[in-house]
């Protein structure tokens, strides 16, 4: 594993641990084995590698949920079961940047500059279920933005509500229970 990706793994740890605002650099660095000069060696300062943690440490989850195959359910369950999955882990690191200013106006710029940010999930998800629509296989009266908000938005807050009563190892959220809660209004 090269020192990069060693200071990237140790400060997810130390970032979920302690939070964005308590982790020091040089936490960072003597949880990685290094000096706290090499850490500025791959990165600017502490908001860079939260920024690349953000990208390359936090699960990814795919919205891209392929029109017309498997059933809508089950498209849907799996968007639902990655986003879960997603806010258990980032969902520390995420609270800590919303509180520090400056630290979210350089997440902003950043993401916006990959194509990235909370916003994507939805819309891409939106698309998805106006795609469902015109195959038939989703009400015509659905509101497809809607339907993606209150699934994200659920997804989100079972992260919240689990790290909060449950700490950052929280058992897994139900996915499909989130789902079954739309999917009368899904019904074509």
């Amino acid at each position: 594993m090269s020192a990069r990706e060693r200071i990237l793994d140790a400060a997810a740890q130390v970032m979920r641990e302690r939070g964005v605002a308590h982790a020091t650099t040089k936490q960072i660095a003597r949880t990685a084995g290094y000096s706290e000069a090499l850490l500025y060696k791959h990165f600017s300062d502490k908001e860079d590698i939260l920024l690349h943690v953000l990208r390359e440490r936090t699960p990814t989850f795919s919205t891209a949920a392929v029109p017309g195959e498997a059933t809508v359910e089950a498209n849907l369950v799996a968007v639902a079961h990655g986003a879960l999955r997603f806010y258990r882990h980032a969902f520390p690191m995420m609270a800590s940047m919303v509180a520090q200013p400056q630290l979210m106006a350089a997440a902003r710029e950043s993401l916006g500059k990959y194509g990235a940010g909370p916003q994507h999930p939805v819309t891409a998800l939106a698309a998805y279920v106006r795609a469902e629509q015109q195959l038939g296989r989703v009400s015509a009266g659905a509101d497809p933005n809607t339907v993606a908000a209150l699934l994200m938005g659920a997804c989100f807050q079972q992260g919240f509500l689990r790290y909060f009563s449950d700490g950052p190892d929280f058992p897994k959220a139900d996915a499909a229970a989130l789902v079954r809660g739309l999917l009368p209004a899904l019904q074509p």
